[in-house]
C-alpha cells in the first residue's frame, strides 16, 4: 500500500478545508501504518505452542524416552529429573520458535483475532484524539477521522458536542467509503470520501457560526 503522495496530502488539507466550511466542526485527519505491534499476542501463542511439549510427552511417554537414549548415546540412565530438563528444554525451543516466527508481521497479524485488532485501534484513536482533538476547540466540536493500515481497520472519534448531537451509527457511511478506498491502495481518496461524507453530516448537526475560526491543523497526519 503506497502512502500518501504531496500531492494526496494537499488534496486531503483541501477537502478537510471545504468539509470544514459549512460547520463549526473542526476535522482532524490521521494515517498511521498501525495501532499496535501485537508482540503479547505473539507470546500467548509462543507460550501455548510450549504447553503442547508437556502434552505431547505425556500422550506419547515412549517419545522423551526415546530422545533421552538418543541424547545419552543408550548409556544414560532416565530419571524424573532428567524427564523434566528434557520437557523444559523443548519446551523453552519451542517457545522460542514460534514466537521468532511470529516477528514476520503479516503472520503476527493473521494469527491476530480481529475482535482484538479491532479493540486495539479503537483505543490508539481515542488516545490519538485525546492528544490531538479533544477539548481544544472552544465548542468541543473536534472529530478525528482515523485509518489504521496495518489493521485495514478505520475509527471515527467525536468530541463531547458533536457527540451529543450525532449518534455514532451516522458515521458508518464515512467509515464504509475510506476503507473501500484504501484497500485499493488509495488512501487519499479514502480520506476524502471520508471527509466529505463527515463534513456533511457535521454540516447538518453543527452548522457553522458567524464567528467561528479554523482551531486545529487540516494537513493529513501520519504516524
Amino acid at each position: 500500500m503506497h502512502k500518501p503522495t504531496i500531492e494526496d496530502r494537499q488534496r486531503v488539507s483541501n477537502a478537510v478545508h471545504d468539509a470544514e466550511s459549512n460547520t463549526s466542526g473542526e476535522i482532524v485527519t490521521i494515517v498511521a501504518d498501525r495501532s499496535d505491534f501485537y508482540q503479547d499476542i505473539a507470546l500467548v501463542y509462543a507460550g501455548l505452542a510450549s504447553l503442547f511439549v508437556p502434552v505431547l510427552f505425556a500422550a506419547w511417554p515412549a517419545l522423551p524416552l526415546a530422545m533421552l537414549a538418543h541424547l545419552t548415546s543408550g548409556w544414560g540412565t532416565t530419571e524424573v529429573r532428567d524427564l523434566m530438563l528434557l520437557t523444559f528444554a523443548v519446551m523453552v525451543i519451542i517457545a522460542v520458535i514460534k514466537f521468532g516466527g511470529l516477528q514476520w508481521e503479516p503472520l503476527r497479524m493473521f494469527f491476530t483475532p480481529r475482535t482484538v485488532r479491532r479493540h486495539r485501534v479503537r483505543r490508539r484513536a481515542i488516545e490519538l484524539f485525546k492528544v490531538g482533538a479533544e477539548a481544544r476547540t472552544t465548542g468541543s466540536t473536534g472529530i478525528l477521522v482515523y485509518l489504521s493500515l496495518g489493521e485495514h481497520m478505520a475509527e471515527i472519534v467525536a468530541d463531547e458536542a458533536v457527540h451529543k448531537k450525532v449518534p455514532d451509527t451516522e458515521w458508518g457511511d464515512a467509515m464504509i467509503a475510506l476503507i473501500v478506498e484504501a484497500r485499493e491502495g488509495r488512501i487519499a481518496d479514502g480520506m476524502i470520501s471520508a471527509v466529505a461524507r463527515v463534513g456533511s453530516i457535521l454540516a447538518t448537526h453543527l452548522p457553522r457560526a458567524a464567528d467561528d475560526v479554523n482551531e486545529l491543523p487540516d494537513r493529513l497526519i501520519e504516524l
